[in-house]
């Protein structure tokens, strides 16, 4: 009989591998200007990886649908097949523009959890507020403007609203919303892609000097940035936004039945979680693969929600 239940001590070393081969596998696509063979190769290899693990995985967020993406797509089933049966969310390269550009923040990224306890997050926006452990929840919320949740986060910090940093993806849509919070006397941070790690930024300011996430960007990328939370602690909040009638169906067929809907960190990702994420340019949260003859080096952050461990790994690998 094979194993059925979440044996998540076991599989977070392989989960690690996932995302440290799919890291390497873009390597030597950082700086030269092709956002898809960097994309291509992070997913490749991601995918080669999830196939050697003993699980019965579903990829829940993904690269998207079936007829948009070839391999790692929304409901594509990997693994050996024996194993428990687990959810997984990925981005084989969160910032291909910034793998491309050779610009800071750029992860591979993945999750896993029990079967059924991640979110199908439709390809489309979502608001997102992220802050980081200790606060009590309602400090902040989506229903405040932004100015106000500067206000409410710098009254539960003691500190003024000059000493809140804000992380923004830095997109024409966010220009009012930028200009409201400068108001407050905070700082933006303001990065061009990434908000997987703009959000986990949140959860070690004292390292990474991020207060606050807010804005909008993926919803699937809301997920993984959940489960990244799960495990090291903090509150995220996410609401759809719908741009037409096919975005709306595109969550009715993900089997999202009330489009207003305000979710938490706990309603993304309702059950324990692993994730892990390996540096492929260097940034405030991981090191860059760094590349000398005959060796790459990738840093990873491992993390699991049972037990709240995160775990950095240093892996050095003979270049083939």
């Amino acid at each position: 009989m094979a194993p059925k239940d979440f044996n998540d001590r076991m599989l977070s070393l392989g989960l690690a591998r996932v995302a440290e081969q799919a890291a390497i596998a873009s390597a030597k696509l950082v700086g030269r200007g092709d956002e898809k063979a960097a994309d291509q190769a992070a997913v490749n290899a991601m995918r080669d990886q999830l196939n050697q693990l003993d699980i019965k995985g579903t990829v829940v967020i993904g690269e998207g649908e079936r007829d948009e993406a070839p391999m790692l797509f929304i409901g594509e089933e990997v693994g050996t097949g024996n194993g428990p049966e687990v959810d997984i969310a990925l981005d084989p390269l969160e910032g291909t523009t910034l793998t491309a550009k050779d610009m800071p923040n750029a992860l591979t990224v993945i999750a896993m959890g029990p079967r059924g306890s991640m979110l199908h997050a439709p390809d489309v926006y979502m608001d997102k507020l992220a802050i980081g452990p200790g606060f009590k929840t309602g400090v902040v919320t989506l229903s405040m403007s932004p100015s106000e949740r500067v206000s409410a986060l710098a009254s539960a910090k003691g500190c003024s609203t000059e000493d809140i940093t804000v992380c923004v993806l830095e997109r024409p849509r966010h220009e009012e919303m930028i200009a409201e919070l400068r108001a407050t006397g905070a700082a933006i941070r303001l990065i061009t892609d990434g908000d997987v790690a703009g959000v986990m930024h949140c959860a070690e300011p004292e390292v990474t000097g991020i207060d606050m996430y807010m804005g909008s960007g993926g919803a699937p990328e809301g997920v993984l940035a959940a489960a990244a939370l799960k495990c090291m602690g903090g509150q995220i909040f996410g609401k759809l936004l719908f741009r037409n009638d096919d975005e709306r169906g595109r969550a009715a067929k993900a089997g999202i039945t009330n489009f207003d809907r305000v979710y938490t960190r706990d309603d993304m990702v309702t059950d324990n979680v692993i994730f892990a994420a390996t540096g492929v340019t260097g940034g405030s949260l991981l090191p860059g693969l760094k590349r000398e003859p005959g060796w790459t080096t990738a840093e990873t952050l491992l993390m699991r929600s049972k037990t709240g461990s995160v775990r950095r790994m240093t892996y050095r690998n003979p270049t083939p």
